[in-house]
């Protein structure tokens, strides 16, 4: 598999996928290459607004992208696509609409063999066995929570580890531990904004300043950072 998986498409201060532009430059590589894109997740914005916003970035850097709305065959989009890229937006509408679509097992395949997927925020989570760990809210019920199972891990996209000053609730390292709790075989990556996973020729790294910070049940989190190798991970 070649994935590429980023946790946020905005650091603050910054224009819209501007940060990891050059990692999906590099990613997708020289030749231009017209990918599938999948807007689902967006919410209070039209599939025609987004898909106008990325492909105006993938245009940028050399590349080009098409929305699957675009297509009366969407099953048929995923099996000739260079490439699939997933944005951003409410993790639980884009699980609900890929499998309205039928799109999981379409999208497994396509990219088993060897096609690049690129996701960020809820389409990084999307490459998880499920979407428990996204920090959305439920606005819609997705047929399930299984998604494509790309990794055997899960990943918290933003990971943050503030807790606001005259805040009562919960942390997000105490949500993970709840999660924890009721998943205890699994590892949690907790992905922090600016930063991404690079998997490709059997193997995973970090990219971006800051550190990755792991969660296992009844272990210490562990702070890996770009120049560690996380293939021990897959």
């Amino acid at each position: 598999m070649k994935l590429l998986l980023i946790s946020n498409s905005t650091n603050s201060g910054e224009e819209y996928l501007d940060y990891p532009k050059e990692n999906i430059k590099n990613f997708l590589g020289k030749k231009s290459v017209k990918a599938l894109f999948i807007p689902y997740a967006g919410v209070t914005f039209s599939y025609e607004e987004y898909e106008k916003k990325v492909k105006s970035r993938f245009n940028e850097i050399g590349h080009d992208i098409i929305s699957i709305h675009r297509f009366e065959n969407p099953v048929k989009a995923v099996e000739e696509a260079e490439a699939i890229v997933v944005g951003g937006g409410n993790t639980f509408q884009l699980a609900n609409m890929i499998q309205k679509n039928k799109l999981i097992e379409p999208i497994r395949k396509k990219v088993f063999s060897g096609t690049k997927y690129i996701g960020w925020s809820a389409g990084s989570n999307m490459a998880c066995p499920t979407i428990k760990t996204t920090n959305d809210m439920p606005i819609v019920q997705p047929e399930s929570f299984s998604v494509f199972n790309f990794v055997n891990f899960q990943i918290n996209p933003h990971y943050l580890d503030a807790n606001p000053e005259g805040h009562a609730g919960e942390t997000r390292e105490m949500r993970l531990e709840e999660f924890l709790e009721l998943n205890q075989n699994i590892y949690v990556f907790g992905l922090r904004e600016g930063t991404m996973l690079h998997l490709e020729k059997g193997k995973m790294k970090l990219i971006g300043e800051r550190s990755l910070r792991i969660f296992k049940f009844g272990e210490k989190p562990k702070e890996l950072s770009s120049k560690d190798d996380l293939t021990c991970f897959l």
